[in-house]
C-alpha cells in the first residue's frame, strides 16, 4: 500500500517537483531544500510559472497515457457536472466518466479513481506552498506578484477541495468537516495526525486570508496573458467564496469589482465556429490552454485531453472519445426544452426536432445550421453513440481550434476558460435579490436580455425541486445552469442551494439504470478520502461511501 499521498508529495524534505528548471549552484545530494530553490537564479519565477503551467497538458495522476481523464484541471470540471442531471453520459463502450455519472464503485475510498483529485490538487497545493515558502524566505519586491499568484491559486484549490469533500455549505453548518490542510509551514511530522478543517475554520482561515493576501500582492501586477490569475480574478474568486458563505454584501461587492474592463459575450462570440469557448476574449477573466507540445496532445492519439471529451466536431480525425467511440456527453433533455428558442445559447446544443426530419439528407441539412462539417455531426450522433444514436442534445458550444475537423492534433490544442464575467454578473444578481429582491431581479433581468431579448422573469419555476430555494434563486440558478453548462459549476450549485437531481421524466434522455430522482443533495456528491490518507493520517475522518441507486425512478412530472 502506498503511504499516503498528502505525506508524500508535501514533505519539504522530498524533492520539489520542478528541479529541472533550475541550475545546480550546490553539490547535488537527494533533496532540495526551498533556500537551495531560491538561490539558484530565475528559480522563483519558474516555480510561479508552474503553478498554472501544470494545469493541463501532463498525465499528472498516473504518469501514463491509458486513463482518458488524465488531463488536468478541466477533467475535474466533467466529474462534477456528470453527477447531476444536466449533462447526460454514455454508460456504455468506453465512456470514461460513468464512474462519477453512475455513482460506480470507483468513488469509494478503495479504489483508484478516489485518488484522482487528492493526486492532483495536493500537488497543486504543494506547488502554491513552494513559492510562498520562497517568498517567505527572502520577501522582495519583484517576488510580490509571484506570490500574490500562488496566495489565489492555492486560495481557489482548497475552495474546490472543501466544495467537494464537506457535506454541508459554509452556509448551513460552519462546524461541517471539509479537507485536511497543509500549507507553506506546516510540519511534516503533523500530517500523521491533521484533522480536517472545519467549513468555519478553511474558508476565514484559509480560503479568505489567502485572497486577502493575493489582493495586496498582486494589486499592481499586469499579466502577460490570461492563463495566470491578476487582481480581476482574486476579485472573482472571492466573489465565488462570499457567496458559497452566503455573504450576500461582500459577494456583490467583489463580483462587481470582478467586472471591471470585461465584456459579455456576444451572440456571435458565443456561437462562433472557429473561437466559440476554445480562445481567450474580453468575456474570459481566467483560462489555461492545450498547447501543442503537451503529453496530453502528443500522446494516445491526443485522446487524453478536453477536447477529446467535449469537442465532436473531429469526426474526419478517427480519435476523439465524444466524436468516434462512445458518444457526446449532450445537454439534459428537459434543460434544453426550458430554453426559449430567442436565447441564442440553445444554439450550442443540437436542436432535439432534427432527429424527426426522417432522412439523412434533411438532418444533415439541418445540422449545417450549427457546423461547417454536418456530414460529422452526423456520423457522431447515429454511428459513433453507443446508448442510443440521435443527434439531439449534442454540443457545439466548446469549437475545435480554428474550425479543424481532420486534425486531433490541432483541433485540441483549445483554451479552456476558468472563469468568465458572466458568472459575476450572475453572482452579483443573486447577492444583490438576496438583500434586495427587486434590485437583484432588475439585475437578473438586464443580463438575462442580453441573451434573449425576449426573457420573461418566472418562466423557469419548474427548476428541479424549487421549494428548496425562492422563485427569484430559481431564476438566477437556471441561468447559471445555461450559461456555465460543462465549464464545472454544476455540482457546487446543486450543493450551495440544497437541490436534488432529477433524471427519470417523460422523454428523458437519460440511459435506463441511471434515471434516478432524488429530493435531496445526492451522497454522491461528497467525496470519499482514498484509502491511504485515513491509514496514515490518524485524525482524517471518513466520509460515508455513496450508494447507487438500485431502480431507476418513476418519472417526475414537471
Amino acid at each position: 500500500m502506498k503511504k499516503s499521498l498528502i505525506i508524500t508529495i508535501i514533505s519539504l524534505a522530498a524533492s520539489l517537483a520542478f528541479t529541472g528548471c533550475i541550475k545546480e549552484t550546490q553539490p547535488m545530494n537527494s533533496t532540495v531544500t526551498v533556500a537551495q530553490a531560491a538561490a539558484a537564479p530565475g528559480a522563483f519565477n519558474n516555480f510561479v510559472d508552474a503553478i498554472t503551467s501544470s494545469l493541463a497538458g501532463q498525465f499528472t495522476y498516473a504518469g501514463s497515457n491509458n486513463r482518458p481523464w488524465d488531463f488536468g484541471y478541466p477533467s475535474f470540471f466533467l466529474q462534477r457536472d456528470v453527477m447531476g442531471n444536466d449533462i447526460v453520459a454514455e454508460t456504455s463502450g468506453s465512456e470514461w466518466y460513468t464512474t462519477w455519472y453512475a455513482c460506480g464503485t470507483g468513488l469509494g475510498p478503495d479504489y483508484a479513481v478516489c485518488q484522482i483529485p487528492w493526486t492532483y490538487y495536493y500537488k497543486w497545493i504543494k506547488n502554491c506552498n513552494v513559492v510562498i515558502s520562497m517568498y517567505k524566505a527572502d520577501p522582495t519586491e519583484d517576488k510580490n506578484a509571484g506570490a500574490g499568484i500562488a496566495y489565489a491559486m492555492r486560495a481557489m484549490f482548497y475552495m474546490d477541495l472543501a466544495r467537494m469533500y464537506c457535506p454541508s455549505t459554509y452556509a448551513k453548518d460552519k462546524g461541517a468537516l471539509t479537507v485536511p490542510v497543509v500549507l507553506d509551514d506546516t510540519d511534516p511530522t503533523a500530517l500523521v495526525n491533521n484533522p480536517r478543517a472545519t467549513n468555519e475554520e478553511i474558508w476565514e482561515n484559509i480560503i479568505l486570508a489567502d485572497l486577502d493576501e493575493a489582493e495586496t500582492l498582486i494589486a499592481d501586477y499586469e499579466r502577460a496573458d490570461k492563463y495566470t490569475p491578476d487582481l480581476s480574478v482574486v476579485y472573482g474568486l472571492k466573489a465565488r467564496a462570499y457567496l458559497t458563505m452566503e455573504n450576500w454584501a461582500k459577494a456583490e461587492e467583489y463580483a462587481k469589482k470582478a467586472q471591471s474592463g470585461y465584456t459579455l459575450l456576444t451572440a456571435s462570440e458565443y456561437t462562433d465556429q472557429k473561437t466559440g469557448f476554445n480562445t481567450p476574449n474580453n468575456a474570459w477573466m481566467f483560462g489555461l490552454t492545450y498547447k501543442s507540445d503537451d503529453p496530453n496532445i502528443l500522446e494516445n492519439d491526443a485522446d487524453s485531453c478536453w477536447g477529446s471529451q467535449m469537442i465532436i466536431e473531429v469526426s474526419e480525425s478517427g480519435c476523439g472519445y465524444s466524436a468516434n467511440y462512445v458518444g457526446p456527453k449532450r445537454i439534459d433533455y428537459h434543460l434544453f426544452q426550458s430554453i426559449p428558442d430567442t436565447d441564442f445559447r440553445k444554439k450550442c446544443w443540437i436542436d432535439f426536432d432534427i432527429d424527426n426530419l426522417g432522412s439523412k439528407a434533411a438532418i444533415v441539412n439541418a445540422l449545417s445550421e450549427y457546423s461547417d462539417a454536418p456530414d460529422g455531426l452526423y456520423t457522431t450522433g447515429y454511428l459513433k453513440s453507443t446508448t442510443k444514436q440521435y443527434v439531439g442534445g449534442m454540443p457545439v458550444k466548446f469549437r475545435p481550434k480554428d474550425g479543424e475537423h481532420a486534425d486531433q492534433y490541432k483541433a485540441f490544442t483549445v483554451a479552456v476558460p476558468l472563469m468568465r464575467v458572466e458568472e459575476m454578473y450572475l453572482i452579483e444578481a443573486e447577492a444583490a435579490g438576496m438583500q434586495d429582491e427587486g434590485r437583484g431581479k432588475a439585475l437578473l433581468e438586464t443580463f438575462a436580455k442580453t441573451r434573449d431579448a425576449n426573457y420573461e422573469y418566472g418562466t423557469h419555476v419548474d427548476s428541479y425541486y424549487n421549494t428548496k430555494t425562492s422563485l427569484f434563486q430559481n431564476e438566477v440558478w437556471w441561468q447559471r445552469r445555461v450559461e456555465l453548462w460543462g465549464e464545472g459549476f454544476a455540482t457546487f450549485d446543486i450543493k450551495r442551494l440544497q437541490k436534488g437531481v432529477i433524471r427519470s421524466y417523460p422523454n428523458t434522455n437519460h440511459p435506463e439504470d441511471n434515471r434516478w430522482n432524488v429530493n435531496q443533495v445526492p451522497d454522491w456528491m461528497t467525496l470519499c478520502f482514498v484509502r491511504t490518507e485515513t491509514n496514515y493520517n490518524r485524525a482524517c475522518v471518513q466520509n460515508p461511501t455513496p450508494v447507487k441507486p438500485t431502480n431507476d425512478s418513476p418519472e417526475y412530472t414537471w
